[in-house]
């Protein structure tokens, strides 16, 4: 019964959020209270769960409210402004070349492992080329998502650490076996960047054109612009991504000490911050609200018992003669199941089901672990509706979630695919 219940939770959200029959937001919390409701959950039980949810994702809030409000003043004090410049210049006019660079560019940016930061950044970077050679918009988030999605594997993301926590293990053992699959991930990643650039290419044309990315600003714009403070708030911004490598604070303290330093260096007066905090109020309410009516969503999953329902129902959907796919099989739908299952609902609640599954039937449960890295919440990530930074990017790119989903959907189940394909010819997955 909660199986179903939960289930059909994920499945009307899917339908309302993809037809645009009902928003994201009001989908995240009308949805779950109802079938709670319908599973005969006491209200006060259910507010509970709500509040128990809200909590678990604050941490999460704050960070990406402060994280924004960094970057948004990185941006207005022009710090990516050599960025788009240089871009500019190397591609010359050329959607093959832009969509190329998009790839490379998210893929070092990446390398931090945090998608907020990486999605601010390279959507910030990109969209006004994109815009002024008339690019499909859509393209933009899809390769920054793919990208992203490949490069999550580095140990220190969220979804790594989760990993290694639940199969007691390290990188050596979880990661380095699966190199060749990230690899070709990688390859892959490029080889739709540069199709999805040669169609456009092809209906664009080469656009020969003297853009000045100075030229282009507003008159407010040039005024927020700190030419002489880029190196200051290059060394800044670099500091503050390796200390969030390096795990020296947690993000949310690292996000909030930096804000408020870039804020007082580039934007000493009162007068200024508060027009800066004005200017970006709307982006930060829009995310900050995204993520606090998720917590609702998976709160009630979570407390309701439907999400360890469901992943029960997933494994005994298995067939004993069958139980030697296991590993290939969580690692093929490993990428769809973002869509259903948060972070910490697939790690620490489906995870160490199928894990105990595999010892059952005879197979090393490393290669269960091996099989979920290669898209839940890696791959997959971008294109969820039940991660934060997924919002962050969509709203970045002025695109509508389920536009972005049903364009990208293909390419990213198709990188997961190859992964676990690559995995199985490499041995780090095995087929008993």
């Amino acid at each position: 019964m909660l199986a179903l219940l939960g289930f059909s939770t994920i499945l009307l959200f899917l339908i309302l959020v993809i037809s645009r029959k009902l928003s994201v937001l009001l989908s995240l919390i009308i949805i779950p209270v109802f079938f709670a409701i319908v599973g005969g959950f006491e209200p006060q039980a259910i507010g509970e769960m709500i509040v128990a949810g809200i909590k678990q994702v604050a941490p999460t809030g704050i960070l990406l409210i402060f994280a924004v409000l960094y970057f948004a003043l990185m941006i207005d004090a022009g710090l990516f402004d050599p960025v788009i410049s240089g871009i500019i210049h190397l591609a010359k006019g050329d959607p093959l070349k832009i969509t190329m660079g998009t790839a490379l560019l998210t893929m070092i940016v990446h390398l931090d492992g945090d998608g907020t930061a990486t999605f601010m950044i390279t959507i910030s970077a990109l969209l006004p080329i994109y815009k002024r050679l008339g690019i499909n918009r859509l393209i933009l988030p899809c390769i920054v998502a793919l990208s992203a999605g490949v490069m999550h594997l580095v140990p220190w993301s969220g979804t790594m650490a989760r990993a290694l926590q639940v199969m007691q293990t390290n990188a050596a053992g979880l990661l380095v076996p699966v190199l060749p699959s990230m690899i070709v991930g990688i390859i892959w990643v490029l080889g739709v960047s540069w199709w999805l650039g040669k169609k456009e290419r092809k209906r664009l044309g080469v656009i020969a054109f003297d853009y000045r990315h100075a030229d282009e600003l507003t008159e407010s714009q040039k005024r927020t612009r700190r030419p002489k403070l880029i190196l200051v708030n290059a060394i800044l911004t670099i500091c503050l991504i390796f200390c969030l490598v390096m795990s020296i604070l947690p993000p949310s303290a690292l996000f909030i000490i930096g804000f408020s330093v870039a804020m007082l260096i580039n934007y000493p007066s009162q007068t200024e911050q508060k027009s800066r905090l004005q200017e970006h109020a709307a982006n930060v309410f829009f995310v900050s609200v995204m993520i606090f009516a998720a917590g609702v969503f998976s709160g009630i999953l979570t407390g309701t018992k439907m999400i360890d329902a469901m992943a029960q129902s997933l494994v005994t959907l298995i067939p004993a003669e069958h139980a030697g796919y296991l590993p290939a099989l969580v690692g093929v739908t490993s990428m769809p199941l973002s869509f259903v299952f948060t972070p910490d609902a697939y790690y620490f609640g489906v995870l160490p089901v199928l894990k105990e599954a595999a010892i059952h039937y005879g197979i090393n449960p490393i290669e269960v672990g091996r099989g979920a890295i290669l898209g839940q919440m890696t791959v997959g990530f971008p294109l969820s509706p039940l991660t934060a930074s997924t919002f962050v990017l969509v709203g970045l790119s002025e695109v509508e979630l389920s536009d972005h989903q049903k364009f990208t959907f293909k390419w990213a189940f198709m990188t997961t695919f190859l992964m676990t394909l690559t995995a199985i010819i490499t041995g780090a997955i095995h087929l008993l």
